[in-house]
Formats: C-alpha cells, structure tokens, sequence
C-alpha cells in the first residue's frame, strides 16, 4: 500500500513513521533475542546506548531519509549513526500505512520546515533490566518550533500475555486525529503521578509533594510515562530535573496533546523544538492528561523548584 503522493506532507510523514517505528521495533526485539546487548556508557552509569538504540536509530533515520530527503533529523544516538546505511533502509510502503488525516492548518507545511527528533529506544536502562513495558520508540515532528506530530511504538506490548501479538503503534497530529489506541480518562477522585524511577532528586520529590498525589508510579522512559496519562493510568507527568531531552518529549507531547492533553516544562512554558534548540530540556517536564486544569499544577510548583531549573 503506498499513500497518495497528493497527500499532505505531514499525513505522508506520520504514515510512513508509523510503518518504520514498527519496524525499529523489529530491531529492538532482534537484538535481545541474540543475547549480545552491546552496552556501553554515555554520560555515566545510569546513561546507556545498546546495540538496539543504535540500530533502531540507523533504521529509523536512513528509512526516513531515503522517504523525504530535505527533512532535518535529529537522533539521540549522535552522528555516527544518522548517516544514510543502505542496509539499513526499510521502505515503509512494504508496511502497514495508516491513513492519516491532516488538520487544514498544517496542510502546506514543506519539507523544508519539518524538523523530526528520534529516540530510537527509549527506556535503555529498563530495556537492559527487562522492565520491557517501559520500553518505547519515539519519532516526533516539529515544525516553527513546535511539536506538531508523533509516532509512538511499543516493542514489547503484550509481551507478559502469552500468544498475544507483540508490539503496538500509536499516532497523533496536534489539531486532529490519535490512532492506534483508545484514549481512557483516569479515575476520579483521587490524583496519580508518574514520574522518574532512576533520576530522582530533592527537587523531583518537591514537586512531587506539592501536588499533593494520592499515588506515585516511579517508571522509565518519558514515552511510557505519557503513555500513562493516554491510557487512564495517571493524571499528570512530574519532572522537575533538566534529565529529559527533546527526542523523549516531541512524539509524547504531539500525541498528548492531540489527544486534548497538555505538556510544557516545569514552569508551564513552551519546550521550543527548533533544529538549533539546545537538546536538553534543562527546565523540567510536566504533562497533564487530558480533562486536567494544567495551570492549576504549574502554580502549585514550589518556587524553588522553578527556580532551580534555569534555561
């Protein structure tokens, strides 16, 4: 199946992210079945690279490439492994395309304009502990600095139910349409909080406090971490730490916010997602499910904490 070459580009370019994300997924699951992680340390202990991130990266970007050459990419995996490998080049049309529905507002967006941040693996250190559940691919599109489409993929969904089929894409265009799943309130009554597993801090656990949760579910990967606030499972996405990084927050936010929730940094302003932004998120994350008073939350963040996290 091919889509209409008349398509919008952005309906063109979710499409074929959605097929290539299913296939780094692919990847990912190929690695940890030969055994031979190939892990090795980034910035320190707790910031790891696999055989599978740089993989999955060099699928993801080459196959994108190769698709639409004037778009910018940026890899968390660094430059060695965006360049174009032939071998690595899936052709999303031999995969399942979805058809995707482009909001008038974003219809004329060129090549050119688009800048997409990947995190072929998100969730690394959990990916080499076996929480698999917390294992995400993500591939978020900006344009003007603003995250404006994402495509989630979770290699392992299902993986705990036996004869299940492996593995679940998720998709979304801020102003339009969320496939791939249902999107679920969560419980009222009552307020839960997901937030870091291995990059705590007093300033984490600050704001934490003042908002009061009744529940705290301390996970990986900031995809996953979204994905619970999706699926009815939290009400808001805490984390006061400059940790997180462009790549682990454009695809959640596009999503999240197609899906009428909202995402900023700590101090509730735009995380800007230009090809020139500073890669770190340096002033926090904070993301509300959909039906939450967002402002409410950034007000309720300790001016210490805000002031802790500077830009």
């Amino acid at each position: 199946m091919s889509l209409a070459q008349g398509a919008p580009l952005l309906s063109r370019l979710v499409s074929s992210s959605v097929a290539i994300a299913s296939q780094a997924g692919h990847v990912i699951r190929d690695v940890m079945k030969k055994g031979d992680l190939g892990i090795v340390e980034k910035e320190s202990v707790r910031d790891l690279q696999t055989e599978a991130d740089r993989a999955a990266q060099r699928c993801i970007i080459s196959s994108l490439n190769k698709c639409f050459p004037k778009i910018t990419i940026i890899g968390e995996e660094g430059e060695d492994e965006t360049k174009v490998a032939s071998g690595s080049i899936f052709d999303p049309s031999t995969g399942l395309l979805v058809e995707v529905a482009c909001p008038p507002q974003l219809s004329s967006i060129a090549e050119e304009e688009v800048v997409v941040w990947v995190d072929p693996l998100d969730g690394t250190a959990e990916y080499t502990q076996g929480l698999l559940d917390h294992v995400t691919v993500l591939i978020g599109i900006a344009s003007g600095g603003k995250a404006i489409g994402g495509v989630i993929h979770q290699p392992y969904y299902n993986y705990q139910n036996p004869g299940s089929e492996l593995g679940r894409t998720i998709w979304g265009i801020v102003g339009g349409e969320v496939g791939g799943m249902n999107i679920l309130p969560p419980p009222e009554g009552k307020l839960i909080v997901t937030t870091t597993r291995s990059h705590s801090s007093s300033t984490v656990n600050d704001a934490i406090s003042a908002v009061s949760p009744d529940e705290v579910l301390r996970v990986g990967g900031a995809g996953h971490k979204v994905m619970l606030l999706l699926e009815g499972k939290a009400h808001l996405y805490v984390f006061a730490s400059p940790g997180c990084k462009k790549w682990d927050t454009c695809a959640p936010q596009a999503i999240l916010e197609a899906a009428g929730g909202i995402l900023t940094d700590i101090k509730g302003s735009a995380i800007p997602y230009h090809a020139s932004a500073p890669h770190r998120n340096s002033t926090g994350v904070l993301a509300s499910a959909a039906g939450q008073n967002h402002e409410v939350y950034v007000e309720k963040i300790p001016q210490h904490v805000k002031d802790n996290l500077k830009a």
